[in-house]
Order: structure tokens, then sequence, then C-alpha cells
């Protein structure tokens, strides 16, 4: 029988368990979402070129980067916002990297390309869901369940990449249109799950892939030459006003801790309010008290 000491003990102290290691899906998680894409498209393209890296450098360079801040994020044993954001935005550009090097340096088309990583994707949900019964990323409560995580977000990049060219190249909508085609397919995901129940986890995973074409189509929009349909803003400026943006959002929710997930790993009894039923986590978490 569980006392009342054993009832309140704190979720990271008991043995084999950790805090939910992502952040509540809110506004500021979205808007940081995007904000990563964008950085994933413009920094890769100056990195690049503008270094003088050459795709191979870049790739290897931003892979071993991402691997070093990967180890630290398995070893924190709850979500720290500025570690799991510079995870985010260092899987963006690899994801990038990976697409266009398939593309450019291989002469992959990128209709296989979107395939392939179309397949890896569904093929990792299919994994995950088999081991751990859920998809939900608010129950990321154990290495394993993170490692399906962080490789699920790293075939969205991918695969966003891949798909975001492939419309961008078969449609030549321009970057404006590009960015408000992504956009209004979001609200109509976001209009499907508040408004017609789609699915809460569905809905966040359609959402989570269709914001990385839409931060390509921004990025593009700022960084690329006015001849070529951008606003020339160029790709150092829009990744280094990007990443500030990035920074300060990082560090008021770090001190603020107002995407902080307050959900109770598996192992630690914390009854729900009388009459409540759990439920998956929406797209944007509504502002209800702690069950």
């Amino acid at each position: 029988m569980r006392t009342r000491s054993m009832l309140r003990t704190p979720p990271e102290t008991l043995p084999g368990r950790m805090l939910n290691k992502v952040p509540e899906i809110t506004l500021y998680f979205w808007v940081i979402k995007v904000l990563a894409t964008t950085v994933g498209e413009t920094a890769a393209d100056f990195l690049n070129t503008r270094l003088g890296l050459g795709l191979t450098g870049t790739s290897c360079v931003m892979a071993a980067l991402l691997i070093v801040a990967l180890v630290f994020q398995f070893r924190s044993g709850k979500y720290v916002p500025g570690l799991y954001w510079l995870v985010v935005v260092l899987i963006s550009v690899v994801g990038t990297l990976i697409t266009d090097t398939l593309v450019t340096k291989f002469g992959v088309p990128l209709q296989t390309t979107t395939i392939v990583f179309a397949a890896a994707l569904a093929a990792t949900f299919a994994a995950w869901y088999a081991s751990e019964k859920t998809l939900s990323i608010h129950s990321i409560f154990s290495t394993r369940r993170e490692g399906f995580y962080w490789m699920t977000i790293l075939f969205t990049f991918a695969l966003g990449t891949a798909a975001g060219d492939l419309v961008a190249e078969r449609l030549k909508l321009g970057y404006p249109l590009s960015a408000l085609l992504f956009a209004g397919c979001i609200a109509a995901v976001a209009v499907a799950h508040l408004g017609f129940r789609l699915n809460a986890v569905l809905a966040f995973w359609i959402a989570y892939i269709l914001t990385r074409p839409l931060g390509a189509s921004l990025g593009d929009l700022l960084s690329q030459p006015r001849g070529n349909g951008g606003l020339g803003v160029g790709t150092m400026w829009t990744s280094a006003l990007f990443l500030v943006t990035i920074l300060a959002l990082v560090t008021y929710l770090t001190i603020t801790g107002k995407d902080a997930h307050h959900a109770t790993p598996p192992g630690v009894d914390e009854p729900a309010a009388p009459g409540v039923t759990r439920t998956e986590t929406p797209l944007v978490d509504p502002p209800t008290p702690r069950l």
C-alpha cells in the first residue's frame, strides 16, 4: 500500500524514471519550431557557400555538433529549454543537409527522397507504437522513447525538406505563395483538430512536418536575392535574426517555466480531478489546471 509520502515523491527521484523531456505544446513551441526550421534552411546554405565548408564539410561539422548535443540531452533527466531547442536547431540543419546531399551530390530525385523519407518516418512511427503503444510526445519518460522521438524529428525535417523543395520546383509558386500554402495547410490541420476532433497525436505530427517547408519558404523569402524572388536580406543576417529571436524566447521560457511539462511519469500516483478523464494533449495546450 502506498503511503502519502510515496504519493508525493517527485518523479525525478524515482529509480529508472525521469521527467518528460519535451515542452508543453503552446504557441511558444510552434513559434520557436518555425524559427528553428528557418535557421535549418538558411544556416545550412550559409555554412555551405559563404564559409566555403562545402556540403560534405558542413554535414560532418553539424552532425558532430548534433551528436554532442544529443549526448547531453539524453543524459539530462528532465526538460531543459536551452538544451532541447539547441538539439532541435541542430537536427533541423542536419535534416536539411541529408536531403541536400542526396539530391545535389548523389543526384537522387526529389520524388525519390520524398518517398524514402516518408517510408522511413512511417517505419519509425510503426516501431515506436509497437514498442510503446503510444506516439504522444507527452509520454517521453524513458531513454527508448526519447530515442524514437529524436529519430522521428530527424526524418520529419528530412521529409519536410524534400517534399517542400518538390512542391516549390513543381508548382513554381514563389516564396510568398509557398509560405502561404503551407501556413494554410497547418491552419487546416488546426481546424480539423479543434473543430472536427482530428486525433491530437496525428494532428500534431502532420503540423510538425508542415512547419519544415513553411520555415524554409520564410527563410528563402528573406535570404534570397530580389532577382530570385526574395527580399535580399542574406543567409547570414537571416540566420542571425532568427537565432537571436530563438535565444530570447528560450531565455524567457527558462526563466518563467511557461512551457514546463506537468504530466506525471508512469509509476507516480497523482489522481485526476473528480469526473476528469485524461486525454492526449491538443496542438496548443489550453490553460487548464494541473490534473
